[in-house]
């Protein structure tokens, strides 16, 4: 959630700033804002416009002052106060002499906040960042330095947060400070810049660094100095960026916006996924994977902490792991799993997935693991993520930058990621014979033809999709695999085109939801070799209670021809657990087209933010 941009020592420190947030636009679009500093003064133009903030602020500083070097910038998901102007960041204290930008939530902002104002303090904004803004000008009263100002602030705190703060009598630096939320520092020849992701940093750093929970950075156009909360100067962690992130490959690349490109690059991303992970004798190996071995042979459940597609991708696994490596799985929502007490030991293998790897949610679910003595894993698609850094080991999806919001590419590799992970512990545990490995190894490697097939077949999905235009509820269905692809697809219809979809397990409908169904609702479902016959005779059930069909269906099942009103054709997958790899392509195109028609951003869906993390 939110996106962070600072930069110090940079003549064009406005151009780079607001280059920046566009490239971080994606984290959130409510409203953005920038503060430069110079002269003894700070200047700060906001703008909350929605989708469009980061453009309209571009032109709003068009009177900024040129020689300023020295500034922050944000653009803003909202959580505390409505998406206005007066809530966008940068805020300012009493004194507008300070500037803070913040990612996160501050978990006691409330009890803060009255003590400021019992101290005289007047609030501006119904943000919970502004409380800093107040506790840092009451620090500064008391030093001069203002690193030792935010020090004691993030002290007093609680939460997780990613800060960036200026003032006005200090235009050479600006000072950082995190916990939880992700921040990095990039280092140049003369300039230095912190941003919430690496794609704000491309084309100025030749250095990234990453701050560690409650480190404060001071950043000069010389470089960076870190201490700890005490004032002790740590040594920074430096990373080496995954060679697929790039400034190009954070571009559109010629199509009209980045879920299609994406969706375009699905092939790419399974071939990356899979690249590398077998030896010369077909067996898999993780590098990234740094357990003992023994440790993992002795793990007796497997439980997957996830939330949205990431969670879909889970129960896929679930799937995978079960048949093949015959050990029990569970699948939780990271912000159910932290809360319930769950039974966790060292014979439990936590796993957790995030696109970002910083999901909030995750990270503290898989914390929660550590603390219980289990063995911890991050599926993750951003190399030295919070994620990664805290687990005992990491599996990345090697996805590349995925900017749209709607996940596509990394939910497909995600899927691709698990399941080479069940049927390495398959390896572990003797469950499957070399010859079943083997012929796995070979249906893995069929998958980024078969997606690449599926996506040409996008004009059949588009016909549909117009047909279907007018339709306000949508119900998805499907049975073992296809269940999760079921919601996934119902999921990206609803983030794409705020129309109403559920998804449930075929078999369920009859429990409840078949009280819905009525003419002009639309069913899609979907048919993979599981369970096949059981999905055709729920599909009996809601045509005839008036209900149009979209069956997603492999290549030549004629049956599925005649049941259903319309047919989304995948070609046929040779392991039938692999199939959601493909199935749910035609759903992703589906809800793009929906969306294109009804007018919708599918890059920006409203509410919505790429990284979230906050709670």
């Amino acid at each position: 959630m939110c996106g962070i941009i600072g930069v110090v020592g940079d003549d064009n420190a406005l151009t780079t700033i607001l280059e920046g947030l566009h490239r971080l636009e994606y984290r959130g679009y409510d409203s953005a804002g920038v503060v430069l500093v110079g002269e003894g003064n700070l200047w700060r133009s906001r703008s909350a416009v929605g989708t469009q903030s980061v453009e309209a602020l571009g032109k709003l500083t068009a009177s900024a002052p040129t020689r300023f070097h020295t500034g922050i910038g944000h653009t803003r998901w909202a959580t505390h106060g409505e998406p206005s102007e007066k809530n966008a960041h940068p805020h300012l204290d009493c004194t507008e002499t300070i500037g803070v930008v913040h990612n996160g939530i501050i978990e006691n902002h409330a009890e803060l906040s009255q003590a400021l104002r019992a101290r005289g303090h007047e609030f501006h904004s119904e943000t919970d960042t502004e409380v800093i803004c107040h506790l840092v000008e009451e620090e500064m009263a008391n030093t001069s330095d203002l690193s030792t100002a935010l020090r004691r602030v993030l002290k007093q705190v609680e939460g997780s947060f990613a800060v960036a703060v200026v003032s006005a009598n200090d235009s050479d630096s600006v000072v950082v400070g995190r916990r939880s939320a992700p921040l990095l520092v990039g280092i140049g020849h003369g300039v230095t810049l912190v941003g919430s992701d690496v794609s704000a940093l491309y084309g100025h750093a030749d250095d990234i660094v990453t701050l560690e929970d409650d480190q404060v950075g001071i950043l000069t156009k010389n470089g960076l100095r870190v201490v700890d909360l005490q004032g002790q100067e740590v040594s920074p962690k430096h990373i080496t960026l995954d060679p697929g992130w790039d400034l190009q490959a954070a571009q559109k690349g010629g199509f009209p916006d980045f879920m299609s490109k994406e969706m375009a690059e699905q092939p790419q991303a399974v071939r990356d996924t899979l690249l590398d992970r077998f030896d010369a004798q077909g067996r898999l190996s993780f590098d990234e994977i740094h357990i003992d071995p023994e440790r993992l042979r002795r793990i007796d459940k497997v439980v997957i902490a996830a939330c949205g597609s990431s969670y879909h991708a889970g129960l896929v696994a679930k799937y995978a792991i079960e048949q093949w490596a015959r050990l029990p799985v569970e699948v939780d929502f990271a912000s159910e799993l932290r809360y319930r007490e769950p039974v966790l030991h060292e014979g439990t293998l936590v796993v957790g997935v995030s696109q970002s790897g910083e999901t909030l949610d995750t990270l503290e679910a898989l914390r929660e693991a550590r603390r219980e003595g289990a063995p911890t894993l991050v599926v993750a698609n951003v190399v030295h993520s919070q994620m990664a850094r805290e687990a005992d080991g990491a599996l990345y999806t090697r996805s590349g930058p995925e900017i749209g919001v709607a996940s596509t590419k990394c939910h497909i590799a995600q899927m691709i990621a698990l399941e080479l992970l069940a049927l390495m512990m398959a390896q572990w545990r003797g469950t499957l014979s070399a010859s079943s490995v083997q012929e796995k190894v070979q249906a893995f490697h069929a998958l980024p033809d078969l997606v690449a097939e599926t996506l040409s077949r996008k004009k059949t999905v588009t016909k549909i999709a117009t047909q279907l235009s007018e339709v306000r509820d949508f119900f998805y269905i499907g049975r073992h695999v296809g269940y999760p692809v079921a919601l996934e697809g119902a999921l990206k219809l609803k983030e794409l085109s705020y129309l109403r979809a559920e998804g449930y397990p075929a078999g369920e409908l009859k429990h409840g939801p078949i009280a819905l169904i009525e003419e002009g609702t639309v069913v899609v479902a979907v048919l993979s070799s599981f369970l096949r016959e059981k999905v055709l005779a729920n599909v009996a059930e809601v045509q005839a209670r008036g209900a149009t069909v979209v069956l997603v269906a492999p290549d030549g099942d004629e049956r599925a021809k005649d049941v259903a009103d319309h047919v989304l054709w995948v070609p046929a997958v040779q392991d039938p657990l692999m199939s959601p790899v493909v199935d749910v392509v035609p759903l992703q195109l589906l809800a793009y087209d929906l969306a294109q028609i009804h007018g919708k951003d599918v890059d920006r869906p409203r509410n919505l933010a790429k990284t979230v993390t906050v709670e």
